[in-house]
């Protein structure tokens, strides 16, 4: 509304940072209340919902708001988004489960000691490297398929679009592949990225084999996204909203950075190819963060396994039924 009223482009940047702090807040209690109203067993699921809505909101608000624009001027866009916050606002105020008297109060020390999970970084590292490589070249795709692939200027909207579209669909079914296979969904999708920028790479003189390596990035570049999130927000232990809070802002660093070294590319003998060979490396060190994660976690159980194997059964001979599984065997009872 403030920009709406305004009329100096000093008053818009000073908006735009204003809102900032509030859109990162936002996410980031969106992603928890998300992820505690389906349960553990389907968070990663839920994330993708929300954030799906995020990748909708591009595809069909940025068009729709450049046509409205175009009918009511530039403040009609943001009459019309102020007038959509409102209603947001009643909505969530609505239907928001609100903290009951019985809420636990966690310190803020308490909330800190998160920091000390090192599967925590593991995934916030896995955050930067996974958007930074799919948006260092998204930054600069214009020059793709008009300089290399000699497509139509008029055309070159469509790309970004089927890559929207792409990671619209991502959200949604690496949410639902989260929930079964987290650990294997957070390295097959950074692997498929890996080689689709490498594909751009060595195809950006045609058309169509560099457009749809495109619009698959958006299904797989972005698709772990969500199961991030969730490994992040458990990871945090006690301070969900705190890991939740720390994806939103590693997605941050990952984009400036990559699009920064995509940049500099340009000017290289890569030229409008730069950024997607930026973008490969990137997408390829996500592997290393989550192949971690994985390992740590089957370390986990291993250990978790030899511990209950050792822990002795109601007659003091072997291990519980209880503990030690459908192979462990009662030495008294023939066989």
């Amino acid at each position: 509304m403030i920009v709406a009223l305004g009329s100096s482009f000093a008053l818009l940047l000073a908006a735009r940072f204003l809102t900032a702090p509030a859109t990162g807040a936002f996410w980031a209690v969106a992603n928890v209340v998300a992820a505690r109203a389906v349960g553990p067993a389907a968070s990663s699921r839920a994330l993708g919902v929300v954030g799906a809505g995020a990748m909708l909101a591009n595809v069909v608000g940025v068009p729709l708001g450049a046509f409205a624009g175009q009918l009511m001027g530039w403040r009609g866009p943001f009459w019309a988004l102020a007038a959509l916050a409102v209603a947001a606002m009643a909505l969530i105020a609505r239907h928001m489960p609100h903290d009951g008297p019985a809420a636990e109060a966690v310190s803020n020390r308490s909330e800190l000691s998160a920091l000390r999970s090192g599967r925590l970084w593991l995934a916030l590292a896995a955050c930067v490297t996974t958007t930074g490589g799919v948006l260092s070249m998204y930054t600069y795709i214009s020059p793709l398929p008009t300089d290399r692939a000699d497509l139509a200027s008029g055309l070159v909207p469509l790309v970004p679009v089927g890559l929207g579209i792409g990671a619209l669909a991502g959200f949604l079914v690496g949410g639902r592949l989260g929930d079964r296979r987290p650990y294997a969904t957070t390295i097959v999708a950074p692997a498929v990225t890996t080689v689709l920028l490498l594909a751009v790479c060595l195809l950006a003189g045609h058309a169509v084999p560099t457009i749809v390596p495109v619009a698959l990035l958006g299904l797989f570049g972005l698709g772990a996204n969500p199961v991030l999130i969730a490994l992040a927000v458990r990871f945090a232990g006690r301070a969900p909203t705190l890991g939740s809070a720390l994806t939103v802002s590693a997605f941050n660093p990952g984009t400036a950075a990559g699009s920064r070294i995509a940049g500099f590319s340009l000017a290289s003998s890569l030229g409008a190819t730069g950024p997607a060979a930026v973008g490969t490396v990137i997408a390829a060190l996500t592997l290393f963060p989550t192949i971690a994660i994985a390992l740590a976690r089957s370390r986990r159980t291993v250990a978790a396994s030899a511990w209950t194997s050792r822990i002795p059964g109601p007659d003091g001979l072997g291990p519980s039924s209880g503990l030690g599984g459908a192979g462990a065997t009662n030495p008294r009872k023939p066989r």
